[in-house]
């Protein structure tokens, strides 16, 4: 793949206070194969919500151009359990979407049903069962996760793999955290 490759990665921080809503700041940031930042852009979802999927397509809206090849997500549950639908991100961004996660799990479903109950619960393990499998991938010694739209596995392996210089986090994804951090104790500092 080579260097000039453009990804653009969605990453999340959360915001929680006692006197205002509790929301979550996406960033998004388009990141080239070789390490440079090419593009910023802002949203936010609700904490507990069913928006970040909206939310995540207006970032695409905003930040995707022509020249950006791949949609990284860093998770696929931000916000607490604000729940990605990955084929209509997909259809939003007309390229492939990866959500990337980083820790081993047994799934969501007892969780959500710990969090949510009726129409809520039904609502969310509806996406979440419509959700694409995971799979395990080897990354610079460390095993992330990986639910693919739009490419096969092992094409989803290779964007893994190439984005991922050091460590276990693409640089997109690493960067829009960076960015949804700093953009939250920016709003922090404001109020």
């Amino acid at each position: 793949m080579k260097a000039g490759v453009r990804a653009i990665g969605i990453a999340e921080s959360v915001r929680t206070a006692d006197d205002r809503p509790a929301r979550s700041t996406l960033a998004g940031a388009v990141v080239r194969r070789d390490r440079v930042v090419d593009g910023f852009g802002y949203a936010a979802c609700t904490v507990g919500g069913t928006d970040a999927t909206a939310a995540v397509c207006s970032l695409i809206e905003t930040c995707c151009r022509p020249d950006v090849r791949y949609v990284l997500l860093g998770a696929i549950a931000p916000a607490w359990y604000n729940l990605l639908e990955l084929s209509r991100i997909h259809e939003a961004a007309d390229r492939p979407v990866l959500a990337v996660t980083f820790e081993a799990s047994d799934g969501l479903e007892d969780a959500l049903g710990d969090a949510f109950s009726g129409a809520k619960l039904q609502e969310r393990l509806g996406v979440y069962r419509s959700l694409p499998d995971r799979h395990a991938v080897s990354v610079n010694d460390e095993t992330v996760y990986v639910r693919h739209v739009g490419c096969e596995q092992a094409t989803a392996r290779k964007i893994v793999q190439a984005f991922t210089p050091e460590g276990g986090r693409p640089e997109p994804i690493r960067v829009a955290r960076v960015g949804a951090r700093a953009a939250e104790e920016y709003v922090d500092d404001q109020s």
